[in-house]
């Protein structure tokens, strides 16, 4: 899949599934800890959907308060954001700006790699719930899911490292997609 009519479309329909999934779980589940270290649910949706709540100027100059490094604004938005309000969170989730939002240089591929790999990091520890079929995995084991054609490796199982511990303050290193989610066709 390289057209980017299709990677725009995939784009949107795994936001649209998660933001499905989201929307039907309880607030008890928001607290939930995610498969990024020191995160739960709501600052792996925070983090996901900044693109949503910060204009391109306002994530720039963000980025430069924190001297150009995006683990620590990442994980001052994510802690920050995460207090709103879970249907907010879910909004924006489904916003169109989401929908067709690519990280800087990433393209539509990027952002596809973004939402199904930090989709599993909330998904997974739900117990991979109506997820499954929206996303046509052959199975809902963390270890060998296929997620839009897409083979995910088990360095996505529990464990692996998103980032720093929120909660204590400890400093980390950014998410290494290539460690943590090896992708082959």
């Amino acid at each position: 899949m390289t057209d980017d009519a299709d990677l725009q479309r995939a784009v949107a329909n795994e936001f649209s599934a998660l933001a499905d999934l989201l929307d039907g779980i309880s607030e008890a589940e928001w607290d939930t800890p995610s498969l990024c270290e020191g995160w739960r649910i709501r600052e792996v949706v925070a983090h996901l959907t900044m693109a949503a709540r910060y204009s391109g100027d306002e994530f720039m100059a963000r980025l430069r308060e924190c001297d150009f490094d995006f683990t620590r604004l990442s994980n001052e938005i994510a802690g920050r954001d995460a207090v709103l309000a879970t249907t907010e969170l879910v909004a924006n989730v489904r916003s169109d700006v989401m929908r067709h939002w690519t990280p800087p240089g990433g393209g539509y591929h990027g952002a596809l790699n973004h939402v199904v790999i930090h989709g599993l990091d909330a998904t997974v520890p739900l117990g991979c719930r109506a997820v499954c079929p929206r996303r046509r995995f052959a199975s809902c084991s963390t270890t060998s899911p296929r997620v839009v054609g897409t083979r995910i490796s088990a360095s996505t199982s529990r464990g692996a490292h998103c980032g720093p511990r929120i909660s204590t303050g400890r400093t980390g290193r950014a998410p290494n997609y290539a460690e943590r989610a090896k992708i082959s066709r």
